[in-house]
């Protein structure tokens, strides 16, 4: 999830945790704690870009990481807080740390809870943004920091973000469900022979929904509002996967393809192949759009390696697909 939820659940697990006993600052160390698993993002300066991706999202949001480094960043502060308990510091931290992941766990990307074993947990009901799981948190958690540390109304508060916040996410399950049935009648309805389906939310809500569809040479994609009355139109794109057969034994190339888990086609533009990872859709609504969210060009440096490059987004593109999803959204 984007910064700002992560710190106002950080803030609200640490108010739950220890804000009785030290007031506000529960709340400072729990949005602080929030944002440590995210700190992984700085790898990226240091090094490839299939690397960072592999990383992303991997030791920082595990279990193990919540349990190892919780004690550690309690002790520390310890030191020179005030509030001496070590164990009460830790506890602070290992929630907060470890609710961090569990909510990315919601998005499309997921998390490498289990890490170190390679599974990526993505439950795939949420987008990174989602206002109405964030905005209502963040004001519980407003009313509850201006109340007095000890009284009934701060616990009641910051505890009515946590049960809003979460039920929330128990919804965003069911839709996922309803919605996923919507897509599987509509393909039995087109007689639609296809191997898988992948849903998701579209940015900024759980309304409109999307589905990425594998077939044998092609993968469709279409989507479905809560409000629509007609029936799903599913886009092709061809694989393309015969374009990069040159690299088909490369290491790099099978560690993308690993890390889309299949979602993936080729595109050819000006001589230049571009991998794109269909699991985070298009930056646009309009049928056979190519512009994927994240597409990477690949190219081979002068000693024939092979490396990626992500594409760079223009800002103008994502107020258009603003602008069409909330259209879209109305239903079709």
């Amino acid at each position: 999830m984007d910064s700002l939820t992560q710190i106002v659940l950080g803030a609200a697990v640490g108010e739950a945790v220890l804000g009785k006993k030290i007031g506000n600052k529960a709340m400072l160390y729990g949005a602080i704690a929030g944002t440590i698993p995210d700190l992984d993002v700085f790898v990226n300066s240091f090094t490839d870009t299939v690397s960072a991706l592999e990383i992303h999202r991997g030791v920082t949001h595990s279990i193990l990481f919540s349990i190892f480094f919780a004690p550690i960043f309690g002790w520390l502060v310890s030191r020179f807080e005030r509030y001496k308990n070590v164990k009460d510091w830790s506890w602070l931290f290992f929630w907060c740390l470890l609710t961090h992941p569990l909510l990315d766990a919601f998005t499309t990307w997921g998390t490498q809870l289990f890490w170190p074993l390679n599974i990526r947990v993505a439950f795939k009901t949420i987008f990174v943004i989602d206002p109405l799981y964030t905005v209502p948190f963040m004001v519980f958690l407003i009313l509850a920091m201006f109340q007095n540390r000890t009284s009934k109304k701060r616990r009641f508060y910051n505890n009515m973000g946590l049960v809003f916040s979460t039920g929330y996410l128990a919804i965003t399950l069911l839709l996922k469900w309803y919605t996923y049935t919507k897509f599987e009648e509509a393909l039995k309805e087109q007689d639609i022979a296809y191997t898988q389906i992948d849903t998701r939310p579209s940015p900024m809500n759980t309304i409109l929904w999307s589905a990425n569809v594998a077939t044998e040479d092609a993968f469709l994609i279409g989507s479905y509002s809560l409000f629509d009355s007609q029936p799903i139109v599913f886009n092709s794109y061809p694989k393309n996967h015969e374009l990069i057969a040159d690299f088909a034994d490369h290491d790099k190339m099978r560690r993308m393809i690993s890390i889309s888990k299949q979602w993936y086609l080729i595109t050819k533009k000006n001589d230049a192949l571009y991998f794109n990872d269909l699991r985070f859709g298009l930056l646009s609504m309009e049928p056979d759009a190519q512009d994927f969210v994240f597409q990477y060009k690949v190219e081979t440096n002068t000693n024939g390696e092979l490396y990626f490059t992500e594409t760079q987004k223009d800002r103008g593109d994502a107020e258009k697909l603003l602008k069409q999803l909330w259209e879209r959204i109305k239903g079709n």
